[in-house]
């Protein structure tokens, strides 16, 4: 079933032009499955195409050196399933996602993806948040966590820095937004910033990002859990208990150690960002980030597996989706598979970027 709807919206700022363009395409899989508008934000300059399997909001974000423009779309929730994806014009990069309700009730993912020019700079971000307790503070962290993180002093200058007081500064104001005594919900966030051919992976919680390198899977974050030795000891130095409570938990409430929001545990499980950071070479092939409904099932090695043997991006975000559902995965499930594609000229000339995402 196709959806001919077409929604088309032009961001003007000092100097610069971007167009995004969003082209929705309803996909019936089983009736056992329902579609899902998730919560994705975009933002595409004008050189690149998006394509999208279900209607959804575009939250977009384009930045200068005045700091990014954000424009808004209405979001429609019918639950259950979406995927889509998009590529850069010179065919350097290439997305895609896939996010499925699964065997719960609700749905607690959320994803972003954003790409924009910062002072003559191509940037793109990627984001995987994972909700516990309810899906506000996921959504919280898709809206406005890269808009922060674009408008730092220093993204450009001193990236890690900028990320790490990024996330803590999000989760304070998540964390002043509400003051519902009878709620206390989370979110992890697992992101990759890449600007030109320096990739940085930060995360807080147990959702996680991994990438190919000749074939290879290696793991760019490391889960938060409360049994972690280090982070057990600096829990445990706070004052607060890890516990065994069917799994190892802080407190005996929360299975992970690093967490935004949470405001009753707030002493123990920070918000603070581990963050690695890589310069993507001719070897790096792929890169996946994805809730724990996914790597609960799904080994790093078997992912990059799965997703080489697709060409495209979306449809290796699909399949791993769908497999992690078929082996049992109980939660939400959702992940984002980057594709580099090296040019073989460009390999034997150091002047050319061949991580450019335009």
């Amino acid at each position: 079933m196709v959806c001919n709807s077409y929604l088309m919206s032009v961001i003007v700022q000092t100097g610069q032009i971007g167009t995004i363009l969003t082209r929705g395409r309803l996909h019936l899989r089983s009736a056992a499955r329902t579609l899902y508008a998730g919560g994705a934000g975009l933002t595409f300059p004008c050189n690149c195409y998006f394509r999208s399997s279900t209607k959804m909001m575009v939250d977009s974000g384009a930045a200068a050196s005045q700091g990014p423009v954000v424009h808004k779309f209405p979001e429609k929730d019918a639950g259950g399933y979406v995927s889509g994806g998009w590529k850069s014009e010179d065919g350097k990069l290439s997305c895609g996602y896939s996010s499925f309700r699964g065997k719960r009730a609700t749905m607690e993912d959320c994803y972003d993806i954003k790409t924009s020019k910062i002072n003559g700079q191509t940037v793109c971000l990627f984001g995987i948040f994972d909700g516990h307790g309810g899906s506000r503070a996921a959504e919280y962290l898709k809206q406005h966590l890269f808009e922060k993180l674009m408008k730092h002093p220093q993204f450009m200058t001193d990236t890690k820095l900028a990320i790490s007081e990024t996330y803590q500064q999000t989760d304070a104001d998540f964390l002043d937004s509400g003051r519902d005594p009878y709620r206390d919900d989370g979110s992890t966030a697992s992101t990759a910033v890449l600007v030109g051919n320096h990739l940085y992976v930060a995360n807080v919680g147990d959702s996680r990002t991994i990438i190919s390198k000749a074939g290879k899977a290696i793991p760019l974050s490391e889960d938060h859990k409360p049994n972690r030795s280090d982070e057990r000891k600096r829990i445990e130095s706070a004052g607060g208990v890890v516990m065994w409570a069917g799994t190892w938990r802080v407190g005996g409430v929360l299975a992970m150690s690093r967490a935004f929001g949470n405001r009753m545990l707030k002493q123990y499980v920070v918000a603070e960002p581990e963050i690695q950071d890589q310069e993507i070479d001719e070897e790096f092939e792929l890169l996946v980030l994805a809730s724990d409904g996914l790597w609960d099932v799904v080994p790093n090695e078997d992912a990059v597996s799965l997703a080489q043997a697709e060409e495209e991006p979306e449809t290796a975000a699909i399949k791993l989706t769908e497999t992690a559902f078929t082996r049992g995965s109980a939660d939400n499930i959702t992940c984002i598979v980057v594709r580099f594609h090296h040019d073989k000229a460009d390999r034997h000339n150091p002047d050319l970027d061949p991580q450019a995402c335009d």
